[in-house]
């Protein structure tokens, strides 16, 4: 099976007060790109998570990103009751000297000690960093099952192709105009143009008629296709990493289709040969997708 170099994942959890997210995004590219954003103090954690990324693809363009979220919470204080009830009962024991105000409860509570703030509960970094490479697992998977089941509509778009292109060959390789008649028609027509113009001696009608020939002849061309068609059809069925090699027959199928209309010398021929170049545009297309 082939795989497709688009997918996106996303792995999401919560430990402890902090809520977990990462994502990745992959694009098609011409080699394997990884580019990560992690939060300050995340960088062990989000290379762990690029080097599995590395691992389980071969080419494409990803964007892995971590977000850390926690929630905000009103400031927890506890009064230390014991305390401000002893400092009470202390202050009511002392005798106010002249020109001092009494104690108050203001002043009582501004004693250090009195007030205490509660620390919020915070994720345990091993915790964290635990649930965080728990993440990293199921992003993978998930990411690798988006880009193969994109694949496996690929690869039915390229097939439909790949039979088409065989059909456009098989109709070149049958076209009337390649029959031996109606190219010794053509070469009888060729050379007696030549006669007309007058000056030319049997020996050199002889070889224009040779180089009329060769150049009419798409017997090669045609080989090459059905070569190369054969190719792809194995590829396709191998899967994996193929996409580099489907690109480069893509190229190959795309110049015999260009040599075939070149040398087509008849209308019909040179109505296949651009179907035949419109076909293959389009799966050079498809395939730029693949892994």
């Amino acid at each position: 099976m082939i795989a497709s170099m688009t997918g996106f994942a996303r792995a999401a959890g919560t430990t402890g007060p902090v809520q977990w997210a990462w994502e990745v995004r992959s694009v098609n590219g011409r080699g394997l790109d990884v580019r990560l954003r992690v939060p300050n103090g995340c960088e062990a954690v989000g290379e762990a998570a690029r080097a599995a990324l590395q691992k389980a693809l071969a080419r494409g363009q990803c964007q892995l990103s971590l977000s850390l979220t926690k929630p905000e919470t009103a400031a927890r204080v506890r009064i230390n009751a014991a305390l401000l009830a002893s400092l009470a009962a202390a202050v009511a024991r002392v005798p106010v000297p002249e020109g001092l105000a009494p104690a108050t409860m203001d002043g009582l509570l501004a004693i250090r000690g009195v007030i205490e703030s509660e620390d919020e509960p915070s994720a345990e970094p091993e915790a964290l960093a635990r649930d965080l490479a728990a993440g990293v697992v199921r992003l993978v998977a998930d990411l690798v099952a988006a880009r193969r089941d994109e694949g496996r509509q690929l690869e039915a778009i390229v097939s439909d192709q790949v039979a088409r292109m065989g059909e456009l060959t098989r109709a070149a390789e049958d076209c009337p105009a390649r029959k031996p008649e109606a190219v010794r028609a053509r070469l009888a027509a060729a050379v007696a143009g030549l006669l007309e113009a007058g000056g030319l001696d049997p020996e050199r009608l002889h070889q224009e008629a040779v180089l009329m020939a060769a150049r009419a002849d798409v017997r090669e061309e045609l080989d090459r296709l059905h070569a190369h068609l054969a190719a792809v059809s194995e590829l396709l069925a191998a899967g994996g990493a193929v996409g580099r090699r489907l690109d480069f027959l893509a190229q190959e199928l795309g110049r015999e289709a260009n040599t075939l209309c070149a040398k087509a010398n008849d209308v019909a021929l040179s109505r296949i040969g651009l179907d035949l170049k419109a076909v293959v545009e389009q799966f050079r297309e498809q395939v730029q997708n693949v892994e």
